[in-house]
């Protein structure tokens, strides 16, 4: 569904879309702080360490390497050996730098989250869909993620029945592969909600374990999951406030413009194909979850970059502090 989460309300994701909730007022932030992409911070805050000079040495030599001499060294250290030239350099460097900076003893720690949860939902659609249409969440999958052994662990789907407009679009069932049978039978979007706070609570995130949220896009929690909460009158879970986009991270971390970090272009660049049905909620988080670790494998730190107080959508500064989503709780109704 990521051509037509993209149409909502048009291309400008970011408008405010009030949730109703007035205790998380938006507050302007007075601090400068570097790009994302910049390098891992030495442990005294700044670059004078020599491992650094040696980093930027190697990073000049990887950068003259072709492309076969790229693979046959990747090949070498045991590493993927798949994706375009571009993403094999940044492996290369990612490699090397992650050694030196781990025997000099001045880079960064082990990733900060243990779990990182993928989700990206299906909902109500047309096939040119109005301005003031209504999308409603139809398929609520999560794909769970281990930083740690770097393998999806866990997964889980359920389908929604739409309340506003029941009866599905033929495009929508020809997109998704949602037939309307599936829809019918299923639960109100509340009652599937209390199911992902228990799915979430059964594997202790949150107060066991660290853990956040990752979509492919903007869309997933500052439209979809944010319209629908309105329109079910539930407020917004506190635990989805802040999540990952990786089109902004895979862009970042391979420097490349934001038109090419849509997934199917993100599995192309990285040497993967698309498993599984295109426009399945669940098939669309696993092939997420697949570019993700991925990503991860070739040493990026992903980190949350998206956030939503107040219902208007903020990007989360590279320097604010890292800190994993409280543990999920059921955020009750409101009027």
């Amino acid at each position: 569904m990521e051509e037509h989460k993209e149409n909502i309300h048009g291309k400008d994701v970011n408008v405010k879309l009030s949730n109703g909730d007035d205790d998380d007022k938006v507050k302007p932030s007075s601090s400068i702080c570097p790009k994302e992409d910049a390098p891992p911070q030495a442990s005294n805050s700044d670059f004078s360490h020599p491992v650094y000079k040696e980093i930027a040495l190697a990073n000049g030599h990887i950068n003259r390497m072709s492309k076969e001499e790229l693979r046959i060294k990747l090949s070498q250290l045991k590493l993927d050996t798949r994706g375009v030239k571009d993403v094999m350099k940044k492996r290369l460097k990612s490699h090397y730098g992650k050694q030196k900076l781990t025997a000099a003893d001045c880079g960064p720690g082990d990733v900060f989250y243990d779990y990182i949860c993928v989700v990206d939902f299906e909902a109500t659609c047309e096939e040119d869909n109005p301005p003031d249409f209504l999308h409603e969440i139809i398929e609520f999958p999560m794909v769970l993620i281990c930083t740690h052994t770097l393998e999806i662990v866990g997964t889980f789907q359920e389908y929604v029945k739409p309340k506003f407009y029941p009866t599905l679009s033929d495009f929508c069932v020809k997109l998704t592969g949602i037939t309307q049978d599936k829809v019918d039978a299923a639960k109100s979007f509340p009652m599937v909600l209390k199911r992902v706070v228990k799915w979430l609570e059964e594997r202790e995130l949150g107060t066991k374990y660290k853990y956040t949220f990752l979509t492919d896009g903007s869309w997933d929690m500052s439209k979809f999951l944010n319209i629908q909460c309105r329109v079910s009158h539930i407020r917004y879970p506190q635990f989805a406030r802040k999540w990952i986009n990786i089109r902004k991270s895979y862009g970042n971390f391979y420097k490349v413009p934001r038109t090419q970090t849509k997934l199917s272009t993100m599995l192309d660049k990285l040497g993967l194909q698309y498993e599984g049905r295109p426009h399945s909620g669940l098939d669309d988080s696993r092939n997420i979850a697949r570019v993700a670790l991925r990503m991860l494998q070739d040493g990026c730190q992903l980190r949350v970059n998206e956030h939503m107080p107040g219902g208007q959508l903020l990007p989360v500064p590279s320097c604010a502090p890292m800190e994993g989503a409280p543990p999920p709780r059921w955020p009750g109704t409101r009027k």
